[in-house]
C-alpha cells in the first residue's frame, strides 16, 4: 500500500489548504477576509477559489451589500470530508517519519 493514499492533489498548494482550513472552522468568509487572512492577490485567490469550487468543495455566493459586491464562500459536505481525509493522510505521513 503507498504511504501517500488518501492525500488530495486539489489540496496541494498552500492557497486551497488556506480556504479550506478557514472555512472549515468558519460557517463562511468573504473574499476580503481570505485575501487578508492568506496574504493572497486577487487573481491567486480567485483562482484557487475557482478550483476548489469546480471540484464542488465549496460554494460560492454573490451578493452585493451596501450596492458593493460581496463573495462569500462556504465548505460543502463532500469538501469537509475530503479535507478530512486528506489532514487524515498527512498525519499518517508525518507519523511514519
Amino acid at each position: 500500500m503507498s504511504i501517500i493514499t488518501n492525500i488530495n492533489k486539489v489540496f496541494d498548494h498552500r492557497i486551497r489548504l488556506g480556504i479550506m482550513s478557514v472555512l472549515m472552522v468558519n460557517e463562511y468568509a468573504d473574499f476580503k477576509t481570505l485575501k487578508e487572512l492568506l496574504g493572497a492577490t486577487d487573481g491567486n485567490l480567485a483562482s484557487h477559489s475557482k478550483a476548489l469550487e469546480k471540484a464542488e468543495y465549496i460554494t460560492v455566493e454573490k451578493q452585493f451589500i451596501d450596492r458593493k459586491p460581496n463573495t462569500r464562500y462556504s465548505v460543502t459536505k463532500l469538501g469537509q470530508a475530503e479535507f478530512k481525509k486528506h489532514i487524515n493522510a498527512l498525519e499518517k505521513l508525518i507519523k511514519k517519519q
